[in-house]
């Protein structure tokens, strides 16, 4: 039976099959579960674009109530210099955690919560998910008495939501490890059948794009939302002036850089041959003459035509047409991002 119909929990969502599993449990006891999505450039941002949609995709599919929140801005700063480090990559998966959780604990009142839970699983990543480490994130994040991990919580101290009866501590599962075949057990016998495979999802975990992101942050601008996004799409450069250029590897990509364009970027295009959307940022004009000659490198070939070719570029509405050669591919070795 359940325990108390009037109780609320908000939840940190992933998607991923752990934290579906920690929803579940919970609302099983008759506890109303408001899941919280958190997103940023690097992970599930596009999200942001169709939120009702998503909301709809996961009540029909899991039975769980999802808020989709944007954390980017202080994400963003943390990156600069994450109390706890960075894990192989550029990803601060402990300080992250804190960030989520800590920002979770300022929606309880808006949402009537009375605690939070996670999908955490003692032992199961080798840096965010070990247990000494699990109790570091409840104490930076000041929720030691109100964090409650169900899928582990036989493993942790009982918090105050158990203490209280508000959840039946009995009830919760006691998963630990990296295995997963019980939690798909338990999984079935929620009839869900279509849950995600394990993934990293993060893109601070990927290692090219993590190598390109630290090199930015080492540059020492003050990154922007859109700057995330253009560096995580096309081939990347640093050109020598520092300025930031981005070239399409196919339409699609062309498509989502003509998207990223904004007031102080250049725009570069061959005016007859097929070939790369370029985008240039933090320029000057020494960097447009490199970033041409890049675009026709990277464009279609002639048989038996000229090696150079018309490049339209584009700035704040103004056009004009720079003549260019293709770059040779040892000087702009060094460039690549």
């Amino acid at each position: 039976m359940p325990i108390n119909k009037n109780v609320t929990a908000l939840a940190l969502f992933s998607g991923g099959l752990d934290s579906i599993l920690a929803c579940r449990v919970v609302a099983e006891q008759g506890i109303i579960v408001k899941a919280i999505k958190f997103v940023t450039p690097f992970f599930d941002y596009d999200l942001l674009e169709h939120q009702e949609e998503y909301r709809e995709k996961i009540w029909k599919k899991y039975r769980i109530d999802v808020i989709v929140k944007d954390i980017t801005l202080p994400y963003l700063e943390l990156l600069k210099n994450p109390p706890h480090g960075f894990g192989k990559h550029f990803n601060p998966c402990i300080d992250c955690k804190i960030m989520m959780i800590s920002h979770a604990k300022k929606l309880m009142a808006e949402y009537g919560a009375s605690f939070i839970i996670t999908g955490e699983v003692i032992g199961q990543r080798p840096m965010s998910q070990r247990k000494d480490t699990l109790r570091v994130i409840e104490r930076d994040s000041e929720t030691d008495a109100i964090l409650l991990r169900p899928l582990c919580a036989k493993s942790q101290s009982p918090t105050r939501a158990e203490v209280e009866g508000l959840i039946d501590r009995e009830k919760l599962p006691d998963f630990s490890g990296r295995g997963r075949s019980r939690q798909i057990e338990l999984v079935k016998q929620f009839g869900i059948t279509n849950y995600p495979a394990p993934a990293g999802g993060c893109m601070l975990t990927d290692r090219n794009l993590s190598k390109r992101i630290k090199a930015v942050y080492q540059q020492g601008k003050e990154i922007q939302p859109d700057d995330i996004r253009f560096l995580l799409v096309g081939r990347q450069f640093i050109l020598p002036h520092g300025g930031w250029l981005t070239l399409g590897r196919d339409q699609k990509e062309n498509s989502q850089i003509e998207k990223l364009i904004r007031p102080g970027d250049i725009s570069l295009k061959m005016t007859v041959r097929p070939g790369p959307i370029a985008l240039l940022r933090y320029a000057n004009h020494e960097d447009v003459k490199a970033a041409a000659s890049l675009v026709v490198r990277f464009g279609k070939k002639v048989v038996n035509g000229s090696l150079e070719a018309e490049v339209k570029i584009v700035e704040n509405t103004k056009e004009r047409i720079l003549e260019a050669a293709p770059m040779a591919d040892k000087d702009f070795a060094e460039w690549v991002r």
